[in-house]
């Protein structure tokens, strides 16, 4: 039953979360067109909403665009941003009202809440409207937003929209010089807390064209970093509240040294705009295992290749954990770390 021509659904959603997306579906069943407005305030939200929160800020563009993606197939749901300065003031309500009545260009004639008590407010702020509330009882999903705060989105992971999944997801990423078990504990790992990880690029780079040290060019570091980037963005999507990742950027600059001596710009750059929650640098004290592109086996330059890696992150300021002993030790310490990480 349609009752009526435009409608308003509107919140701060931080985070969105399927009692929103619920609420938005059934709203945009009942009118022509649904308006989704993302309300704003920057500063308030730091300093009030986000003061002990157990989730990281949620800037409104990010608000924005999850809403996006979730009405991307509804052509007539269509999605606002709209800043609302808090005082605690009734006026910040009405200055809110003017601007979301300015971007939905036209009469609104249904405004949808869950919150019976809003209608003393938007008796005044859309007297012509009719003020509809979706599952007040939160009886589909007994979740709201202030929750999700309080207790950390991984404790209400499965009320997550897919969409807004990856933005908490932890990236562990594993460290160190060859063959010092990389690979293996990431696998592990990944296998360990149900979700993806990220190989290795060089290797596969690689192997791809049959070859390694013979053949390699300046170029090739570049290009292994920037598909390793792509990778990441792609496994994100899909991971399980924590993603594993075998090297990244810096590591890719320390090869480049290694192989052609040469130290490239570009890959500072990468490294620069690099986001991990945890590093993990794994000691050369396993036995080296020649895999076909490996080249630097002697222990002495196992060990020297080691502080070179070492000192290209600490010169990054970056903070790892040092791993080392025999697998069983390395996988061990590892789940220590990545547990507390989660918890």
């Amino acid at each position: 039953m349609t009752l009526g021509k435009v409608g308003m659904y509107g919140g701060k959603f931080v985070p969105v979360h399927l009692g929103h997306v619920y609420a938005m579906i059934r709203a945009s069943t009942m009118v022509d067109e649904l308006h989704v407005i993302v309300s704003f305030d920057t500063e308030y939200e730091k300093k009030v909403i986000f003061k002990d929160a157990m989730i990281p800020y949620i800037p409104f563009r990010q608000r924005l665009r999850w809403w996006m993606q979730l009405a991307k197939d509804l052509p007539h749901v269509h999605v606002h941003a709209i800043e609302e300065i808090q005082t605690g003031s009734f006026s910040d309500w009405e200055k809110g009202a003017e601007a979301i009545k300015k971007a939905v260009g036209k009469e609104i004639d249904v405004v949808f809440s869950s919150e019976h008590r809003y209608s003393e407010y938007f008796d005044v702020l859309y007297p012509n409207a009719k003020h509809v509330v979706i599952d007040a009882g939160r009886e589909k999903y007994p979740i709201s937003a202030t929750e999700i705060r309080t207790e950390g989105a991984f404790k209400h992971w499965n009320i997550l929209p897919k969409v807004v999944q990856p933005f908490f997801v932890k990236k562990v990423v594993i460290v160190g010089t060859e063959s010092c078990g990389k690979s293996t504990l990431v696998r592990n790992l990944a296998a360990l807390y149900n979700t993806t990880y990220v190989e290795e690029i060089g290797r596969a780079y690689y192997e791809r064209l049959g070859d390694c040290e013979n053949i390699t060019l300046s170029t090739d570091f570049p290009e292994i970093a920037i598909e390793h980037k792509y990778q990441e963005k792609q496994q994100v999507n899909k991971a399980n509240k924590v993603l594993f990742i075998d090297t990244e950027a810096t590591v890719t600059q320390y090869f480049s040294k290694l192989y052609v001596d040469k130290h490239q710009p570009v890959l500072d750059s990468l490294a620069a705009n690099q986001n991990y929650d945890l590093w993990l640098f794994l000691e050369p004290d396993v036995k080296w295992v020649d895999d076909g592109t490996r080249s630097f086996g002697e222990q002495t330059v196992r060990n020297a290749n080691n502080e070179s890696l070492k000192k290209l992150l600490n010169d990054r300021g970056v903070a790892y954990e040092v791993i080392s002993g025999d697998y069983e030790d390395r996988l061990n310490k590892a789940i220590e770390l990545v547990d507390d990480l989660l918890s």
